[in-house]
């Protein structure tokens, strides 16, 4: 069974390295992209949203874009560990330090 954990474990880790998810807010004023590591690799503002001026606003819209980037990866990684574990009996119950 740890032959089997550490195969899930190492697939799972090449996943992570391989995902990418976007997410925005605002319309699509702010896009954001973020890897599975949870690291920020791309954030895209629009030009308009400077004629307002509203600092406030820009910043809660960054917050909204990289919470929704969050959110996505963390979904996405728990699909994948069930997917990955789905023959394993007793690794569904397991919480991965660092993973979520």
């Amino acid at each position: 069974m740890l032959s089997q954990f550490r195969q899930v474990q190492e697939s799972l880790e090449k996943q992570m390295d391989g995902l990418l998810v976007e997410a925005s807010a605002g319309g699509g004023m702010v896009t954001v992209k973020m890897n599975g590591q949870k690291q920020l690799t791309e954030v895209r503002i629009e030009p308009d949203i400077f004629k307002s001026k509203d600092q406030e606003m820009l910043q809660e819209l960054i917050l909204a874009a990289v919470n929704d980037a969050t959110r996505r990866v963390d979904e996405e990684l728990s699909k994948q560990v069930k997917d990955l574990a789905g023959g394993m009996p007793g690794v569904m119950g397991l919480k991965i330090p660092g993973l979520f």
